[in-house]
């Protein structure tokens, strides 16, 4: 411990990052550097700097990451149409290889000699930050106080804040009982009544959406433009990748979109039971996939599919910065490169439908083939014959000698 002189700690300014920052100062007996990230949790990261400076550190990071994160996390991702076991859209874990990359980065910048955060020794958040470290700086040596300390309980943490003289903010009225992480990409719940699978959530849990059956009774449209499998605009007007997302959380959250209850297999082996609000990735989802579907070659359209769910375990598990991460983003950006044009949308009470999709350009939708009217010749009827017959070869071999023929 006597080697470390100075740590790079990832600081919310909350209770645990606060009792980790004094924690970290008298065991370590070490200069701590905070960096607090703006990456769209919709909380205020200005007070932070305050509350180090309370806290005796002297070199403070404050960044607004929002249109990093959008631009060159969750947007490469999208292009994958990327789900981790069917369902759950990543929203923490896409998070994490930013953050871990600038915790490296400012330890290089000031000299630290260490890294530390504020995950705990049962959740994939300690993995994802680790690895990604590991993967930039091989050498980093990272502090998990949740492993070391026996600060394992709320009352624990209180008390320790109050023994060393760490202000805490109590905020009035019934303290949430939820563990919540969010960010411009989604909002999570786990822990208190939901750790009961059974259980059907608080309606007042849930923060950015409305429930569906309380959203607007007429239905709203959108048309979104993609750029090699990026949205750029919305009804016409064009929008940075922030922007892009922002306005579909909006839009999605009044109309009831994007709500998910789901358990989860978890990297170090348990089954979690987590709920999600998406309403802007639920919605980029529908529509990649429909801008894709005409715009996409068949055999690459499947390929992607077969190697999604291998993508998304690379991100849940902490592989964004792994060679084979790295190359599967490759082929998939590559893929993109004619996913351009526009997806029409209709959003109602919780559902999203796509109503319409064209691109003027390089749709492989030929109408004159796949009409049932005249076909001016374009597709012989006949053709199809030969086609069957011969892919029905290996059936039939297989039927006459199963039957003894």
């Amino acid at each position: 411990m006597t080697d470390i002189k100075k740590v790079v700690l990832a600081y919310s300014g909350g209770l645990d990052t606060s009792v980790i920052l004094r924690w970290l100062q008298e065991t370590y007996g070490c200069e701590v550097v905070t960096f607090t990230a703006d990456i769209g949790q919709g909380e205020e990261v200005a007070p932070a700097r305050a509350k180090a400076e309370a806290l005796g550190v002297r070199e403070i990071y404050i960044e607004d990451l929002r249109e990093e994160f959008v631009r060159d996390y969750v947007f490469p991702m999208f292009r994958a149409n990327t789900l981790y076991e069917g369902e759950y859209l990543l929203g923490t874990a896409i998070a994490r290889p930013l953050i871990a990359r600038r915790l490296v980065e400012i330890a290089n910048a000031t000299g630290a000699d260490a890294i530390a955060h504020g995950a705990t020794g049962k959740g994939n958040d300690q993995v994802r930050f680790e690895l990604g470290a590991y993967a930039l700086k091989p050498d980093i040596h990272i502090i998990a106080p949740w492993r070391e300390w026996d600060l394992t309980s709320r009352e624990k943490l209180l008390a320790y804040a109050e023994a060393h003289g760490i202000p805490v903010e109590q905020k009035r009225g019934r303290k949430s009982p939820y563990s919540m992480d969010a960010n411009l990409l989604h909002i999570s719940y786990e822990g208190g009544p939901l750790e009961d699978p059974w259980t059907e959530p608080e309606q007042d849990m849930w923060r950015w959406t409305v429930a569906p059956e309380e959203a607007p009774d007429q239905p709203v449209y959108l048309e979104l433009t993609f750029e090699r499998g990026d949205v750029v605009a919305i009804d016409g007007k064009p929008l940075s990748p922030a922007q892009v997302l922002a306005a579909l959380n909006d839009i999605g959250g009044r109309n009831g979109i994007g709500r998910l209850d789901i358990v989860e297999n978890r990297y170090v082996g348990m089954k979690s039971r987590g709920c999600y609000e998406t309403p802007g990735g639920t919605i980029l989802l529908k529509a990649h996939r429909a801008m894709e579907s005409i715009t996409l070659d068949r055999e690459v359209a499947h390929l992607k599919d077969e190697l999604m769910p291998r993508y998304a375990a690379l991100i849940y598990n902490g592989y964004w910065w792994s060679p084979e991460r790295r190359m599967l983003q490759e082929m998939i950006d590559a893929s993109q490169a004619t996913v351009n044009g526009v997806v029409r949308l209709k959003l109602y009470k919780g559902a999203v439908q796509v109503v319409g999709r064209r691109s003027d350009e390089y749709s492989l939708f030929d109408e004159d083939v796949a009409t049932f009217e005249d076909d001016a010749g374009k597709y012989d009827q006949k053709d199809a014959a030969g086609f069957i017959r011969l892919n029905a070869l290996r059936l039939r071999i297989a039927a006459r000698t199963r039957d003894g023929a």
